[in-house]
């Protein structure tokens, strides 16, 4: 039996470290070659007390964690985890629940479900869309795409499960020259090739131009998959589907959203614009770890087509058998047989903040990117080089000395700013130059973290070596 005692010398260790995280460095302390020679002990011959494994843990990990939870944290459009969260997560991890079947854990497949409709309510998508919930957005993606080759090579007279994909017809699939990396992770996983993807030309922002979508479509016959983007990871911008759907359903293609972080800015009334039209998609991808702030493991794959979603990822197996219609078994719906209960965390986190805590969180990010946009400006040396549209900013910063090495100034200005430790943002390439990116997503940010960090970053700055 686990000993009440382990569990609260375990919470206490827990609520030193959130409590410690607004004063705490935003990046890692200490070097792998440290974290090594402390965590990596010989195998013991030998259990070790379990308080002494934690409490040994937890001092030696410490500094090696990123502040990632905390309120400074800017890199790679990285949520913390919202109290209500956090806590429902422990109790998963306590509860031990085997989501792969509704016998298994009612409990979790009941709040699948209500988390499901909870999602298509507050994103306003066609409400009879079936939800998947996977690790991230990589295999949300990769979901999606599985309906997607099924749906069209069914259409085109050809069962892709059964007869895999040698002699099948070719599909053809398209996407934005700015397109995530995971989502042709999940093309080549998908037997359907990355370097076969036709790339289509985006504009200054990163959005896929009607026109290109139009040329790449023009000498399309057969099965197409058209993937689209809401949020570029770099500028938060938009690939317009408004103009975009309609050109692929003159070709029958299956459209895909992959909205990581974007699609939550549906939850914000000002934002229609950008996220206009995305509901005739056939597909969307999304991650809760991002803007909805739960703890990782958090994808979640929308499909309105239930049946092709389920075609997909259908479980057989001797000993299973199938639940009545009514019932959800959640394995049906994900690549995964055995797997967390996930669905907790993210039910906590939406009824703690309901619909207006959600959208007021995402529109006070947004806010503030554009508070940190404002700061940096006021340094002449610094640029900003997106529309600051969403809650992304991407900095450039120019060295007195124009004709050196920008590129090479920039990555290590932006390397001084993660170890100078105020607060963390990740560097990136757009354009073909380098740049920095801050992504405002974390629920505890306020202004102030934005005014103090923005000071951090003209600071070190001021002090680079050009």
């Amino acid at each position: 039996m686990i000993e009440k005692r382990l569990l609260e010398e375990t919470l206490a260790l827990a609520v030193s470290y959130l409590e410690g995280l607004p004063e705490r460095p935003a990046g890692a302390r200490d070097s792998v070659e440290a974290l090594r020679a402390r965590l990596k002990v010989p195998l013991p011959d030998r259990g070790i007390d379990p308080e002494t494994v934690v409490r040994e843990l937890a001092r030696d990990a410490d500094g090696g964690l990123v502040a990632s939870a905390g309120p400074r944290y800017f890199g790679f459009v990285t949520g913390g985890s919202l109290p209500a969260a956090l806590a429902a997560d422990w109790l998963a991890s306590a509860w031990d629940q085997n989501a792969v079947l509704s016998i298994a854990s009612p409990a979790a497949a009941v709040v699948e479900e209500a988390v499901s409709d909870w999602v298509l309510e507050l994103l306003d998508l066609p409400r009879q869309s079936s939800v998947g919930f996977v690790t991230g957005c990589q295999m949300a993606n990769f979901t999606c795409l599985a309906a997607a080759r099924h749906e069209v090579l069914r259409q085109a007279g050809w069962n892709a499960e059964a007869s895999g994909l040698f002699g099948a017809p070719p599909i053809t699939v398209i996407a934005g020259e700015e397109a995530h990396a995971t989502l042709f992770v999940a093309v080549r996983m998908l037997g359907l090739g990355a370097d076969r993807v036709i790339r289509v030309p985006a504009d200054g922002q990163g959005r896929m131009a009607p026109g290109g979508l139009e040329r790449a479509l023009k000498d399309v016959s057969g099965p197409a998959i058209v993937c689209l983007q809401a949020g570029n990871v770099n500028t938060g911008a938009f690939d317009p589907c408004e103009k975009l759907i309609p050109l692929a359903r003159e070709k029958d293609a299956w459209v895909h959203v992959d909205g990581a972080f974007g699609l939550w800015a549906r939850l914000v009334p000002e934002l229609a614009a950008e996220t206009a039209g995305i509901e005739a998609a056939d597909s969307w991808a999304t991650d809760a770890h991002k803007w909805l702030n739960v703890p990782y493991d958090s994808g979640i794959a929308i499909l309105k087509n239930e049946a092709a979603h389920r075609a997909s990822m259908v479980l057989a197996a001797p000993y299973y058998i199938a639940a009545p219609d009514e019932i959800r078994d959640p394995s049906q719906w994900v690549p995964e047989s055995s797997r967390r209960a996930r669905g907790f965390p993210l039910y906590a986190a939406i009824r703690s903040l309901g619909r207006e805590g959600l959208a007021e969180m995402v529109r006070r990010h947004c806010r503030q990117a554009r508070l940190m946009a404002d700061l940096l400006r006021e340094d002449p040396r610094i640029g900003i080089e997106n529309e600051v549209v969403l809650n992304q900013v991407l900095v450039r910063f120019l060295p007195e000395n124009v004709e050196g090495d920008v590129d090479a100034f920039n990555r290590k200005v932006t390397a001084l700013v993660q170890q100078e430790g105020t607060c963390w943002a990740g560097g990136s390439a757009w354009k073909g130059r380098a740049a920095m990116r801050i992504s405002v997503s974390g629920w505890p940010t306020t202004d102030e973290d934005i005014r103090v960090s923005a000071a951090a970053i003209r600071k070190v700055l001021a002090r680079t070596p050009r």
